[in-house]
């Protein structure tokens, strides 16, 4: 069974989906960690955030799994380093080559396979699941947002520069010429701005447990 979760940046998408999936006993797969990843390993290497063919290259060399909902690269767990700030000020730009948004779509089908698995990110629904069997729409008021963020990821930052971040961000995840963020039609649209992470997890879990009776 694929649990496709879809929303802006600073939703909460990522916490709730791995608290999902800790009870459910699903895996749990996050489509922008793979696009952080990759802009992580380019920059770390030395190339310009514009190169984006040599960052697709770089790309199709590197091995990509997923364990225990951490990230590995070619064996080494690089999840505590997908987050900083200068991923953060490239990965929206990076994230709309059309190319890389392709293989990165055959990397999450390929890790679904063989298992059940909660997926998020901005196009699950829409683009790289849109037969799952559960599709679920995140959102916030962009204020809430950039206070989840910073609070989280303290490392200088101002919050009205997160703010203006989170911002940015949405403007390009919604005009993307492919894999842009919109609500899948039959998606359960949940706002998260003042719900608990508790609350938010139950009525995820609710709408698994009634697909699954549903199907039998």
């Amino acid at each position: 069974m694929v649990v496709a979760i879809d929303g802006p940046a600073g939703v909460g998408k990522s916490s709730i989906a791995k608290m999902v999936a800790d009870r459910s006993g699903f895996s749990y797969l996050n489509s922008g960690s793979f696009y952080r990843a990759y802009t992580y390993i380019h920059l770390k290497e030395g190339g310009d955030p514009g190169d984006l063919e040599g960052l697709l290259a770089r790309a199709r060399e590197t091995e990509v799994e997923i364990k225990d909902g951490h990230l590995f690269l070619d064996g080494e767990d690089i999840e505590n380093r997908l987050h900083t700030a200068a991923v953060d000020r490239h990965v929206a730009a990076i994230s709309a080559s059309v190319p890389l948004r392709s293989y990165v779509n055959e990397q999450l089908v390929r890790i679904a396979e063989k298992r059940d698995v909660i997926v998020e990110g901005r196009d699950i629904t829409t683009v790289v699941f849109p037969h799952a069997e559960l599709k679920i729409f995140f959102d916030a008021k962009p204020e809430v947002r950039a206070r989840r963020r910073f609070l989280q990821h303290p490392d200088g930052q101002s919050f009205e520069e997160v703010l203006a971040q989170i911002i940015a961000r949405d403007e390009i995840d919604r005009n993307k010429p492919v894999g842009a963020l919109v609500v899948s039609p039959d998606a359960l649209y949940v706002d998260t701005s003042y719900l608990t992470m508790e609350q938010v997890c139950e009525k995820v879990l609710s709408a698994i447990f009634a697909r699954k009776s549903d199907s039998k």
